[in-house]
């Protein structure tokens, strides 16, 4: 294969790439919002904790965004690795704050007996993320193999771990809902904050493996 098909493949791989993460920063900012305001009219934690959430990784994908942008108009890669490196490791700081508040959060309402509403958007926004997540990481996956990407595979590895986070908010929700199960919400709370603590975790040495 010649070097010239090479290149126009990669190109095409890149703005594919591109299209997946814009679809991703897109996705998690409208989910964000309808997230967070469904939250607060239910009073549920564990949705709060999602929508917040979706925020950070929303930033999470911007810095995928650039590196891809950079990547293509050949730039210094060095210095790529070294920008991406600081910016996960704030994206990873804003996941342990984040972690936290949940968590405290979610045990004030445990402790407190605060009965969260049902939350029909809620639940209706959780399983359209679920199905939405798994399409968009099995999809990045597959640029990323062909890429030869790691930053790629692991924004795949953070889209999968947003799947998570929807089913473990999800089986919250619908219990509250449909059981009257009140203390599943923020038991879910508690949940997504082990979750998140994890993936700031992951996040954090993401970064340090960018600095070198």
């Amino acid at each position: 294969m010649s070097d010239e098909r090479v290149d126009s493949d990669r190109t095409r791989l890149l703005r594919r790439a591109l299209r997946l993460e814009w679809l991703t920063v897109g996705w998690n900012a409208v989910e964000g919002v309808i997230a967070v305001v469904a939250a607060l009219a239910a009073g549920s934690v564990a949705l709060l904790g999602f929508g917040i959430d979706s925020f950070v990784e929303t930033v999470s994908g911007a810095v995928i965004l650039w590196r891809l942008g950079a990547e293509r108009r050949a730039r210094d890669e060095a210095r790529i690795d070294r920008v991406e490196g600081m910016a996960r490791r704030g994206v990873a700081i804003s996941l342990w704050l984040l972690a936290l508040y949940v968590a405290a959060d979610a045990t004030t309402a445990l402790v407190s007996g605060e009965r969260p509403s049902a939350s029909a958007v809620g639940v209706a926004l959780l399983v359209v993320s679920l199905a939405v997540m798994k399409w968009l990481a099995n999809s990045k996956r597959a640029v990323a193999i062909a890429l030869h990407s790691h930053a790629m595979e692991a924004d795949a590895a953070q889209t999968d771990f947003c799947w998570k986070l929807s089913a473990v908010a999800l089986v919250g929700l619908v219990a509250n809902a449909v059981l009257g199960w009140w203390w599943a919400d923020p038991l879910a709370a508690l949940g997504l904050a082990a979750l998140i603590a994890t993936e700031a975790r992951r996040t954090w040495k993401l970064g340090a493996a960018c600095c070198g």
